[in-house]
């Protein structure tokens, strides 16, 4: 009923009295296909993964219970100042010893890539072509590569 209700507010809304049809017949078909309409989209089941969720603040157990789902779900990523520390020292390590492999230009280039430059953007800053800039890109990702290959063999 409230959707053909709704249908209903809409004939009266959009009812153009210079055409040719009748108001009845346009209101019929409003009402029609917004029911029409309303049941085609309660039966797609396009939200059913929403309806159906289980909440993670729910109690782990059906009785009262100090803990929730979401305390029993691991941790992946678990951090340890250590390893981390230690990660951290290899990935500056590695990036100054590839940059040590560069050329002027490419280290220029490289700086302004890690950052999150685009081709265009960093082309601007060293008065270069994109050409230039592309080419320079591929020759660092030649070297960095083999770096790693022969660092990832020993």
């Amino acid at each position: 009923i409230q959707e053909g209700m709704i249908g209903l507010y809409k004939a009266i809304r959009n009812f153009k009295g210079n055409k040719m049809s009748s108001f009845k017949t346009f209101a019929e078909l409003c009402i029609k296909r917004q029911v029409f309409t309303a049941v085609k989209t309660a039966a797609r089941q396009k939200h059913g993964p929403l309806n159906a969720y289980v909440s993670l603040y729910k109690p782990f157990s059906n009785q009262e219970s100090a803990y929730m789902l979401l305390d029993m779900i691991a941790e992946k990523n678990t951090t340890n100042p250590e390893l981390l520390l230690i990660n951290q020292e290899e990935f500056e390590e590695k990036k100054q010893k590839i940059a040590e492999l560069l050329s002027k230009l490419e280290q220029r280039v490289w700086a302004l890539y890690i950052n999150d430059y685009s081709y265009i953007e960093i082309s601007k800053a060293l008065s270069m072509s994109e050409k230039s800039i592309d080419n320079a890109i591929q020759r660092i990702k030649r070297k960095a590569g083999r770096y790693l290959e022969v660092e990832k063999a020993m």
